[in-house]
């Protein structure tokens, strides 16, 4: 776990990652940067991680999937996002970020999607025609050139969780007759395409992909489809998927999912994640031949879990509760209440 990972030009002090977590309820409606989006970013570099791949940020207002989240949808959201960038590199980690359209799932009330679905009950959300997708391939790239700008090394595009490309790449909810029906990645594919023809060559562009999208078999074509136009791949668990890991599997579905997507890519530079929450868990989920192990929830409560890791420290666990974790998207996390994780940590260190 503390060896180098290269990511074409770009090398990362090890193999441990934070994933892109959106802190909820930090910034407002603007969805610019504010003082304490810097903080918890400094604590996560200066913490020991290789890599950290700041949330989900929306690349247009449409787009967004909460009303209180960062956004790179306009210049003036540069300055913010530089400031995070610094943090991270004088902690010593390399940053990308995460850019989302959340597609149906998103607040827009009349969303675009790759068909006509209501989603979580709520959203009638619209079949894009051809000009629409070209407009939102030509948004991506507008947003990883803001992040270029800002000192980013690289994006990630969101296409997992059942948000916009994870809509285009699973079957359950997109039923097109056309050549973005035919081939549920082709939206990804050409996003990916117009941004690496956008960007200079040493920026690093990847993507968070459904291994289960709805199936695995699914998963791993879309994987095939993309990997000669996209430099790493993020794996967790599609939209509507039927995630799985085979009896006696250490880790979890979204590992194995990356396990199998490596096998077949064994050249791509391959992310794991879900349930990775000890040294041991990152020791299981390194042993299955991925390259990277993103580690979410356990850096909420110990953002030094890397540098603890490593040094053969004692760390701090997340304890699954959710009630007081800035990572509660829906309700407003209490500010006189602490992480029971982080307390518990916390006493045999007095």
């Amino acid at each position: 776990m503390n060896r180098p990972l290269q990511i074409k030009g770009l090398t990362i002090r090890n193999r441990i990652a934070v994933p892109p977590m959106v802190c909820f309820h930090w910034t407002d409606d603007n969805g610019y940067v504010c003082d304490k989006n810097i903080e918890h970013y400094r604590a996560l570099a200066e913490g020991g991680v290789g890599l950290i791949i700041v949330e989900a940020t929306a690349i247009t207002k449409r787009s967004r999937l909460a009303d209180t989240e960062l956004g790179i949808w306009e210049d003036g959201q540069i300055e913010g996002l530089k400031k995070i960038v610094d943090v991270i590199h004088a902690g010593g980690a390399k940053a990308f970020i995460q850019l989302l359209h959340a597609g149906g799932n998103g607040i827009d009330k009349e969303a675009d999607a790759p068909s006509d679905m209501v989603y979580r009950k709520v959203n009638n959300a619209h079949e894009m025609s051809k000009e629409r997708i070209r407009e939102t391939i030509d948004d991506f790239v507008a947003a990883a050139l803001r992040a270029e700008k800002a000192g980013f090394d690289g994006v990630e595009l969101h296409g997992c969780h059942g948000y916009l490309i994870s809509q285009f790449c699973n079957s359950r909810c997109n039923f097109r007759t056309d050549e973005y029906g035919k081939n549920k990645a082709l939206f990804a594919r050409e996003t990916l395409e117009a941004i690496k023809a956008a960007c200079g060559d040493d920026f690093v562009v990847g993507i968070r992909l459904g291994a289960f999208e709805p199936t695995l078999e699914d998963g791993l074509e879309n994987a095939r489809f993309i990997a000669d136009c996209c430099d790493f791949i993020d794996a967790s668990y599609g939209g509507d998927c039927d995630a799985f890991a085979p009896e006696g599997f250490k880790c979890s579905g979204a590992v194995y999912g990356a396990s199998e997507i490596k096998k077949i890519l064994p050249d791509m530079p391959v992310f794991g994640v879900h349930n990775i929450n000890s040294k041991e868990d990152i020791e299981n989920a390194l042993a299955t031949g991925i390259d990277m192990v993103d580690l979410g929830k356990a850096h909420l409560v110990d953002p030094a879990f890397a540098n603890h890791v490593l040094n053969g420290e004692p760390y701090g666990q997340c304890l699954h509760c959710k009630d007081y974790c800035r990572w509660n998207p829906w309700e407003m996390a209490d500010p006189n209440k602490k992480c029971p994780g982080a307390l518990k940590f916390a006493r045999p260190q007095q």
